[in-house]
């Protein structure tokens, strides 16, 4: 169902998931084993049910700035070839497809913010996106636990744009002023009208079955400017996975268009 409905694999590897993920649910409803949350699935009594089961199993790990040095060199040369690639029109689009709980978006509008002379006089259009409608709602309030705030974001960040509330964080409104949070699945026609500047697809593929990777690169493939650049997970890598994207030896760690890579290593 897991793998119908979103193109994410169980694999053998991780099958320890489903019963950890769906213990919180089993305990909602009083159940003692997956079995009986199964036989209520099919018996179909309680809308959305499936989807709460979905919702449990997908992994929603993330964290502010994750993998630091990537984003140093996307905050460095990447956005500045990307900047002198767009002076005339002034404007980026920049999509996190499987953005989870929005810290990865919120980490390109700090980025961005706090550079206001570099981008003096643009539109910086950043948009996360989700699977999960949970993660998307979450992503949507800009609140953060105590323990999340603390993975990965500086703490002149921290300090500079959230207020802390008691236990949590809260984005300041001028930060997700920034920032635009919608459900989508990136298998589907990608988001918003025109094509993305710079694409973060990060630890989102490593799940899927190599025809489904396949898939949702060329659906990336399809939302990004022939010039645009790709950032995927650490553990991600486009080599024997597809023709439509190349590494990019200005870029070590990020990727270009085939058509553009391959024109640079040519030069």
């Amino acid at each position: 169902m897991l793998e119908a409905r979103t193109g994410q694999q169980l694999v053998t590897s991780r099958v320890w998931r489903i019963e950890t993920s769906l213990k919180p649910l089993l305990r909602e409803r009083g159940m003692t084993s997956t079995d009986q949350l199964v036989a209520a699935m099919l018996k179909g009594s309680e809308h959305g049910l499936a989807d709460r089961v979905i919702e449990a199993l997908l992994n929603n790990e993330t964290f502010f700035f994750r993998d630091h040095g990537v984003f140093q060199l996307l905050n460095g040369e990447a956005l500045e070839v990307l900047r002198a690639a767009r002076a005339a029109r002034r404007r980026l689009r920049i999509w996190c497809a499987g953005c989870s709980t929005g810290q990865e978006a919120y980490s390109i509008a700090m980025m961005i913010a706090d550079a206001p002379e570099r981008w003096q006089g643009w539109t910086i259009d950043i948009l996360g996106t989700d699977i999960s409608s949970g993660a998307v709602e979450r992503a949507q309030t800009g609140i953060f636990s105590q323990f999340e705030i603390q993975r990965g974001l500086p703490i002149m960040m921290m300090m500079r744009w959230f207020d802390q509330e008691g236990e949590n964080w809260y984005a300041s409104a001028e930060l997700k002023r920034r920032v635009q949070f919608r459900r989508h699945n990136v298998l589907e026609q990608p988001p918003m009208p025109g094509r993305f500047d710079l694409i973060l697809c990060r630890n989102v593929l490593l799940y899927f079955p190599s025809a489904v990777r396949t898939a949702a690169f060329d659906r990336l493939a399809s939302a990004i400017e022939p010039d645009g650049v790709l950032m995927l997970g650490a553990g991600e890598t486009v080599l024997g996975q597809t023709a439509k994207f190349v590494s990019e030896r200005e870029l070590r760690g990020l990727y270009r268009p085939a058509v553009l890579g391959e024109a640079s290593k040519a030069a």
